[in-house]
């Protein structure tokens, strides 16, 4: 595989930072891909109720795969001259939330448990993205790159990984990342076309029925990417099967989701550039929702979340929120570094 062509203007946007020029189309997919996120972990507590289970996994089969295939899209020009972004948008921002979602466990439940390797709750994906991105050379390099992606992805459920590294994730979900790196504006184009977005519209319809019949039978760690194959209860030939049937599924989702996706600028579009502060903050409301479980596990509490969710997202996105928290999600460390050489931004 050759180097990346260069980037259009709107797609060198970083994925959790604004910029001057952003594809409306990438925000609008970007904010609702959030919304989806924030819905999950608000309905996960919720699951004894049938319909709440049932949205739960259809969401959790591309709503991830969806984040981190953008992610990719717009990582195409990483390069080593960006190493201080991802320093001061991933590592940083994860040392802090580490820690920030570790202590109120100890307040609550006695439990103080720090480790900056084995990620804790939603921060994961940071983990996982700094080391995607540092990657991200070496897959132009290659002739096949989709290919050994998925071929790394399916190998690695066959044995159980250290959960140092969010090793599980990075690995099973790296396929989502690269196929990201691979797309082209034109391919995007391609889901713009009225009988594809047609055929997104059933895709999503016909996914979010089957949910509702298959839900209790499939067990959730298939959703959640977290375990080997083994400590799931099959072997590895259907482990393996499995796997790629997941990955098919979350990129047919995907792009049905994107297809459905409008390319109008909307009350949400300005919101989906900053939606990491949504990703790295809901999770505080999460977990003090999880304490009125007992009067939410219900149709009408599952339904209020939904709602909840939307409004929870698009209120930490505002500007009010993102000046209280930026020193936390984008921190400036301008002060760590060498004067001079500048990295590319």
């Amino acid at each position: 595989m050759t180097a990346p062509s260069p980037a259009p203007p709107a797609a060198t946007a970083d994925p959790v930072a604004p910029a001057v020029r952003r594809d409306p189309f990438l925000d609008n997919a970007k904010f609702l891909a959030i919304v989806l996120v924030v819905a999950g972990h608000l309905v996960e507590d919720l699951r004894d109720v049938d319909s709440a289970h049932a949205l739960y996994f259809f969401v959790y089969l591309f709503h991830m795969p969806l984040f981190i295939v953008i992610s990719g899209y717009l990582s195409r020009n990483f390069t080593a001259l960006r190493t201080r972004k991802l320093i001061t948008s991933l590592a940083v921002p994860y040392v802090i939330f580490e820690l920030a979602y570790s202590l109120p466990r100890y307040f609550l439940y006695g439990k103080l448990d720090i480790t900056l390797l084995d990620p804790y709750y939603l921060t994961w994906f940071l983990m996982s993205l700094f080391l995607w991105r540092l990657s991200t050379p070496l897959w132009f390099q290659l002739r096949w790159p989709l290919a050994v992606a998925v071929g790394i992805s399916v190998l690695s459920g066959m044995s159980p990984l250290p959960d140092e590294l969010s090793m599980n994730r990075t690995m099973g979900l790296l396929p989502f990342y690269v196929l990201g790196l691979m797309l082209k504006p034109e391919h995007f184009q391609l889901l713009k076309r009225k009988w594809v977005r047609i055929t997104g519209a059933v895709v999503l319809v016909a996914g979010v029925g089957i949910a509702f019949v298959v839900h209790r039978g499939v067990p959730t760690e298939w959703i959640r990417w977290r375990h080997a194959y083994g400590q799931i209860g099959v072997d590895n030939l259907t482990g393996s099967a499995i796997r790629l049937a997941m990955l098919v599924v979350g990129a047919l989702l995907v792009a049905a989701f994107l297809a459905v996706t409008t390319s109008r600028r909307t009350w949400f579009t300005a919101l989906g550039a900053v939606t990491i502060y949504a990703y790295l903050l809901h999770g505080f409301v999460a977990k003090v929702l999880e304490r009125f479980h007992d009067y939410l596990v219900n149709p009408l509490g599952v339904a209020a979340m939904v709602v909840v969710a939307v409004l929870l997202t698009a209120v930490l996105c505002t500007a009010p929120v993102r000046r209280l928290t930026k020193w936390a999600v984008e921190p400036d460390m301008s002060w760590a570094f060498r004067r001079g050489r500048r990295a590319r931004t």
